[in-house]
Parts: structure tokens; sequence; C-alpha cells
């Protein structure tokens, strides 16, 4: 009888996310309409963004997509969707979200070759498959720690030891590692990560689970966005409320901060952040970019697959602002791509070994012994207590990209 209610409700959700944002046709037309009729090409986004001064306004782009003339149907993917044009718009509009439904267009229609993005394809095939995902809920657990892919295999020493931290506020605290597919989110394959994330969520609830803690910023905003039926919640909100006493032997020295893209809009997440540098006894001076006006990394939205020289110019003017300090961060995609520029460190670094991390002795891990490490955290994990409810995700998205 179980199994049969939770078949139903799996249906019932499935078909209203299928209404709410799967991709069709209509979506994009009513996207490029808007972006047509409300784009006043002052060209503000334009100045800020390497990608749109090869192609032009989100107005011209959107023009040339419903007249069939002038526009490659391929260059929506050499976008990074960071939504900096959508932050520096004096009228409010979202050319990101016009970039996505084009994605989702071209992934609908079939007229799309993901032979460049293959690695990062493969990189969320892993995340998600049985042999390295684990879910460990202990009897009476409510809330999981789901620390993402990155941070998993290059800091999986941080994953041990903020799950420590975490267990004194939430005692029988779960851990989830999987993916919350967000490359296939943003490379426009919704079928495949609708019917993905909601497998996810729906194991999650049925077995109890009301919270999700994340420490990626990319998770956190998958999850706030589209898990309905789960609380969302930063590790940094949490870790931002003890009273942190400064190691005595951290240098003096002054650090700035890249905030994550995918963050833009998570105001308190990025005021906590920069509490928990301070509480360290860590001087920070803002960057020209920073906060709602962030740059990306250059990982956004793939596009570095298919577009590195576009994508590589936000490194670049990221290196200019840093004037030679060193980046705290609180994405280990960005200290991966930010640490070609210019020492990077992770903010969990920061927190728990703030003097390895401020003399660059902190130790990350590279591609792919990454992958070696996230399955040893596994087992770690796995071995760590006796759970109430395991398991090791199987499923495989039926009829998709």
């Amino acid at each position: 009888m179980h199994l049969f209610l939770s078949g139903i409700v799996f249906i019932m959700m499935k078909n209203q996310l299928n209404n709410s944002y799967a991709p069709n046709r209509s979506n994009l037309d009513n996207a490029l309409r808007e972006m047509s009729e409300k784009c006043t090409e002052c060209k503000i986004c334009v100045k800020q963004c390497a990608f749109l001064k090869k192609y032009g306004t989100p107005k011209s782009i959107a023009d040339g997509w419903l007249s069939r003339e002038g526009t490659s149907q391929k260059m929506e993917f050499e976008c990074s969707l960071c939504s900096l044009c959508t932050a520096v718009c004096p009228v409010d509009i979202d050319p990101k979200k016009m970039f996505l439904e084009m994605r989702r267009n071209a992934v609908s229609t079939g007229n799309v070759d993901f032979t460049k993005q293959k690695i990062l394809l493969n990189f969320e095939k892993r995340g998600t498959s049985k042999r390295y995902s684990f879910y460990g809920l202990p009897q009476g657990c409510d809330t999981v720690l789901f620390p993402g892919c990155a941070l998993a295999g290059s800091r999986s020493q941080r994953v041990i030891q903020l799950y420590d931290h975490l267990q004194s506020s939430f005692p029988d605290l779960g851990i989830v590692l999987d993916c919350c597919t967000k490359p296939s989110h943003d490379l426009g394959r919704a079928d495949y990560f609708e019917t993905m994330f909601y497998e996810m969520q729906n194991y999650l609830v049925d077995h109890g689970i009301k919270k999700i803690l994340t420490a990626c910023p990319s998770c956190f905003a998958i999850f706030k966005k589209y898990a309905e039926r789960l609380v969302t919640q930063s590790v940094y909100d949490i870790l931002a409320k003890k009273s942190w006493q400064p190691d005595a032997d951290i240098p003096k020295t002054v650090v700035t901060i890249q905030d994550s893209c995918t963050a833009r809009y998570e105001k308190n997440m990025q005021d906590t952040v920069r509490k928990l540098i301070q509480a360290q006894g860590v001087s920070f001076e803002e960057m020209k970019h920073h906060g709602k006006k962030t740059l990306c990394c250059g990982e956004g939205g793939g596009a570095c697959f298919v577009a590195p020289d576009l994508a590589g110019q936000w490194g670049e003017i990221r290196k200019s602002e840093k004037q030679g300090k060193r980046i705290i961060t609180y994405c280990a995609g960005c200290a991966n791509f930010l640490g070609k520029i210019g020492p990077t460190a992770h903010l969990l670094d920061l927190v728990f070994d703030p003097v390895s991390t401020l003399s660059g002795k902190a130790k990350v891990t590279k591609s792919p012994v990454t992958y070696l490490k996230r399955l040893l955290l596994k087992h770690r994990f796995k071995k760590r207590q006796n759970y109430a409810n395991i398991r090791e995700r199987k499923f495989i998205c039926p009829d998709c990209q």
C-alpha cells in the first residue's frame, strides 16, 4: 500500500513539475517576446559580459531568434548563466531565463550535441551512481547534510569535520552523498533533471527528512527552488552562530571574497560568510564586483567547455580585482577555477584549519584523485554508525535525453 501511494504521489508531483517548468516552445517564445519588447538596449549588461559583447544585446538576440536570421542556435551554450545581466538590468528583465529556455528547446528538439560537455555529464553521472552515492539516515533523523560533489572530492576531510560540528546542533544528522544534477539543469536537460531530482526528494521525504543542509551554493540554489517539500538551509548559517576563538598563530593578512554567482541574491548567506571570516580574526576587502554584482568564476553554465575564451575572461577580471590578495570562497567549483589565477581557499579550509589555509598549506585534492577521495569518504560514512535507513542510488531516469 505504501509503495502504491508513493507511486501515486510521484506521478502527481511529476505532472505538477512538468506543468511548471518542463520545456516547450511556448515557454521559449514567451521569453523571447518579453526580451524583445522590454529590453531597452541600454547596453549596461553588454559592458559587463564578454558573451553579450560577442552576440549583442538581449533584444537583438531575441529578435534574431524570432526571425530565425543572424543568430546561431548553439550560441546559448556559450552563456555562463551567471545572471549578472539580470542583476544590472535597470528595467528588471531576466536574460538568463531566455538563454536557459533556448537550451531546453534545443534539447527537446534534439538540436544539440553534448560531446564537448561530456566531462561535465560524466561527472554528474558518477555522482548519482550506485558506486558514489550514499544515504545514511540514523533513527529519528529529519535533517541531512548534502555536501555536494565537488566539496566531497576536493576536501573530503572538511566534510567529516563539518558533519561532526553540525552534530552538536543536529544529533541525529544524516548524510547524503549524491548529485543535485545542476549540470543537467543548466544544460537544458529538463526531463532528466526533473526525474532524477524529484526521485531523490521523494525518497528523502518518504523517510522522514524535512531539512537539507547544503555546503555548496549551487546545491542550495537547486534545492531552494525545486525542493518544495523540504526546507533548505546553508551550513554557513549554522557555523556563524558559534562563538569562534581566533587562532593565536593566524598571520596578519587581508583576504578578499568570491561570492558564487549562484548565491548572487542570497544576501543572508553572503553576510554570514563575512561574519565567519571575521570570526577567524581575518580582515577582508571587497572586490569591485561582489554580492549581488559578483562575477562568475568561469565554470558557470558549462560555458567553459564550449567557449573557454569567453568563460576565461571572468577569471582575468577577477585577477585584476583581487589585487594580489588571497581569495576566500564558499564554492568548491570557484575555488578550483580561481585557483588558476592566484591563491584561493574554501571557507571551510579557513574555518577548520586557518593557519594552514592562510599560509597556503591547506590540503586540497585535485582531479582525478578526487574520485578516489569520494569513494573513501563514502566508505568512512558507511562504517561510521548503524543507520536506520541506507541506500546507494540505483535509480536511472527512463526515456531521458
